[in-house]
């Protein structure tokens, strides 16, 4: 089964656009948490903000991986049929697409570690 073009072009928006909305996260919540004493909580805003981000980025990073891992799946079990001495390749690959989802988790860690 192959992938038409405009879905190809959807999950890299997508992709693209959680990494722009989690580095927009980043860099607005810098001045606000840089500059304050630790006795000072910081602004519920931020705080809501942050978390709401984090979730975002995890979420949106697990789907795409769901997504890449059942599209990569499907076309390496097809692969295996035909010739099972490509084990090797096709779990790297594989394992390549669920990387997206280790990304999602770090971003989500450094945005949360930046709300202290």
């Amino acid at each position: 089964m192959k992938l038409p073009a405009r879905w190809i072009l959807a999950l890299a928006t997508m992709t693209t656009a959680t990494v722009a909305v989690a580095t927009f996260t980043l860099i607005a919540a810098w001045p606000a948490l840089a500059a304050e004493p630790a006795a000072v909580p910081p602004d519920p805003d931020v705080l809501r903000w942050g978390f709401a981000s984090a979730a975002l980025a995890a979420g949106l990073a697990a789907l795409g991986a769901g997504y890449a891992v059942a599209q990569v799946g499907t076309a390496a079990l097809g692969a295996l049929a035909e010739k099972p001495d490509l084990f090797g390749r096709v779990l790297v690959i594989v394992g390549l697409a669920e990387g997206i989802a280790i990304y999602g988790l770090i971003v989500s860690i450094l945005i949360l570690n930046r709300l202290g």
